[in-house]
């Protein structure tokens, strides 16, 4: 998956497990920026009777890095707190859910939300309800309605949501993780079968959003609207975090005293990253530092562990990749610098020399009117690795780079093979184009990832 799971440490503390990141220049209010950072993976929509939901004891932040020395120039800070109106029932919600004030729902879930900049910080709202879960058609009838009441206006033309929404995120994880097998491809394969459509394996799940929409001219180091596609100060870096105090010491009865300093468990930028490029041995260590730290882990993008194994799980399939010695470039421009001006017409979303794993968004590229969730790859300049939109398929776009697509826009004297244009695990079959998918998966609106599936309703 994008980034569930993806550490042995976080992968038992799933409530702080950054999963996906997303940040576009919104489609339907182009002059602001949507950020979403999803938490919690794979969440079952029957997870009953303890629902899943923000922990009240993690520090969620999301970090814009405006002058690309992998430093977080604006972090919006989110703090949540759990009430319990009636601790003497087992129950969820002991009626219908038909408001955010419902006397019939037990456990509810408020957060603040903080900017902290060179300045200071700042508290833009508190007491902000989160929607309950989609617990199913007796308990919360009309769940669109309630998830629409908990989006909230914050200064500055701010918007908010926290809470849970339907997986956005596709991926053949099954076959994947086998031994990185496609099943399109698998008669091809080292342990060949019967080649076969991908298998989506996040279509029946939900995850908790921390969605935020700002002004462009929040976001810029001038403070301008970001008209300007060749211009630095167009480029923002982004990625997401989870934090916990370093001192937990457990008394009786369940009680806890949470103390000391903020400790960073867990860390988003890229898609897959710490999933793929990341060796075993230094996924807890990678989630544990900053993007300006990143340097050090410069030689795992330059000879990625996958680029190896693609010819040798698909004898024969990738002779030209297999005989690449060099750094791989470009890989490290996508993914660690953003990509420079000159190599693609008409774009860049470089931000400096720092190597740092963010996600790079050129706010003056317009969302685009005919999107292709390939993204950069299929022409969609708006699309990935132009920041990530919801649907972006970065399955394929991020394994066909790896398989060699890329390597010609730096290295000319290099031809990709044949199937480095085709390797996917195509769980995007099962969409009827290449545009957006949907519309149950995603929304054309704030917070543009669809309503979450209902425990009554999980597909069998």
């Amino acid at each position: 998956m994008s980034s569930h799971r993806e550490a042995p440490s976080i992968s038992q503390d799933p409530v702080a497990d950054n999963t996906d990141l997303y940040a576009f220049v919104s489609p339907d209010n182009s002059s602001t920026v949507t950020v979403i950072a999803n938490y919690i993976p794979l969440e079952g929509p029957d997870g009953g009777p303890n629902f899943y939901s923000f922990d009240d004891d993690v520090l969620y932040e999301i970090h814009i890095d405006n002058n690309g020395d992998g430093q977080s120039d604006i972090t919006s800070q989110f703090k949540f707190e759990s009430t319990l109106r009636n601790p003497k029932t087992f129950l969820y919600n002991t009626g219908p859910i038909d408001s955010l004030d419902s006397p019939n729902w037990n456990l509810r879930q408020f957060y603040s939300v903080t900017r902290v900049t060179g300045h200071g910080a700042t508290l833009l709202g508190q007491g902000l309800a989160s929607p309950p879960v989609n617990v199913g058609v007796r308990s919360t009838p009309d769940y669109a309605g309630l998830a629409s009441a908990a989006i909230h206006g914050l200064p500055g033309g701010i918007r908010v949501f926290a809470g849970q929404r339907r997986e956005g995120f596709y991926v053949d994880l099954g076959s994947i993780f086998d031994l990185g097998a496609l099943r399109p491809f698998q008669e091809l394969h080292l342990i060949p079968l019967p080649s076969a459509l991908g298998v989506d394996a996040t279509n029946a799940l939900n995850v908790h959003s921390i969605a935020i929409q700002i002004p462009k001219s929040q976001l810029t180091r001038d403070g301008s609207g970001a008209t300007d596609p060749a211009s630095a100060a167009s480029v923002i870096g982004v990625w997401a975090s989870a934090s916990r105090q370093r001192v937990d010491i457990r008394h009786d009865e369940a009680e806890e005293t949470k103390a000391g300093p903020w400790v960073q468990v867990s860390r988003l930028g890229h898609p897959l990253i710490n999933e793929v490029i990341i060796p075993l041995g230094r996924k807890d260590y990678w989630n544990s530092v900053k993007p300006d730290d990143d340097a050090e882990f410069v030689p795992n993008y330059a000879h990625p562990e996958l680029a190896g194994l693609l010819p040798v799980l698909y004898p024969d399939v990738f002779p030209n990749l297999a005989a690449y010695s060099k750094d791989r470039v470009d890989l490290e421009a996508i993914l660690l610098t953003g990509i420079p001006s000159g190599i693609i017409p008409g774009f860049q979303n470089f931000t400096g020399t720092t190597p740092a794993d963010m996600l790079r968004l050129n706010m003056a590229i317009a969302p685009s009117s005919d999107p292709n969730r390939n993204g950069i790859l299929g022409g969609d300049l708006a699309g990935y690795p132009n920041g990530r939109r919801v649907f972006d398929d970065c399955v394929t776009i991020e394994v066909r780079a790896i398989a060699g697509v890329t390597i010609p826009l730096v290295d000319p004297s290099f031809t990709a093979d044949g199937a480095a244009g085709l390797v996917s695990d195509y769980t995007d079959a099962q969409f009827s184009s290449n545009a957006v998918p949907g519309p149950d998966r995603y929304i054309s609106a704030f917070p543009y990832l669809g309503t979450p599936l209902s425990g009554f309703d999980v597909p069998s």
